[in-house]
């Protein structure tokens, strides 16, 4: 949750007009839980989403996404979730192995993938023959896995993103997972 990378993340959403929430998955800081090999953690995703609808209500729409493990959690419990407006995968680790098995969001779901050219968690190579063409994919020159030296970078990529999606009249909740 206080990973720079997902920080960076909330402070674009945030200044796009979107109310965030991160979270930290079970076992991680305090708390509570041990971590479950991605199982257990996709049900704190889908329960930051419903956390995310109880507040704001469901007429606003919800951005998810995460980072590294976080991202790849995050597609695996919002592949069929019919609250998503748009997906943010940030450095989706798909050369590990929670990466593996990782459903593309639907077409319908405006979706940003950004990974930094010298990630060795989830390369760009990777990344693209994944994706297949069928999101947005933006390839951080000289960044690694956590985009150091291009955090700055890296929210400008996902503040464009946010202004090409449909403008909303009431700010939509946004969930960032670490």
């Amino acid at each position: 949750m206080h990973n720079k990378v997902v920080y960076r993340a909330a402070q674009a959403l945030t200044r796009a007009g979107y109310d965030t929430l991160r979270f930290n998955f079970r076992g991680v800081g305090l708390s509570e839980g041990r971590y479950d090999a991605g199982r257990g953690e996709m049900e704190d995703f889908r329960a930051a989403l419903d956390e995310a609808e109880r507040t704001v209500g469901r007429s606003v729409p919800i951005v998810a996404g995460g980072f590294s493990f976080g991202s790849a959690v995050g597609l695996k419990a919002s592949a069929q979730d019919s609250r998503l407006a748009a997906f943010v995968a940030l450095g989706l680790p798909l050369a590990t192995e929670s990466g593996r098995l990782v459903p593309r969001p639907p077409a319908s779901v405006p979706s940003l993938f950004v990974v930094g050219e010298n990630d060795t968690f989830g390369p760009p190579e990777d990344l693209q023959r994944f994706l297949g063409g069928t999101h947005r994919m933006v390839v951080i020159p000289g960044a690694d896995h956590f985009f150091e030296g291009q955090l700055e970078l890296l929210g400008e990529t996902i503040s464009d993103f946010l202004a090409s999606l449909p403008a909303v009249s009431v700010r939509a909740a946004s969930e960032t997972s670490a």
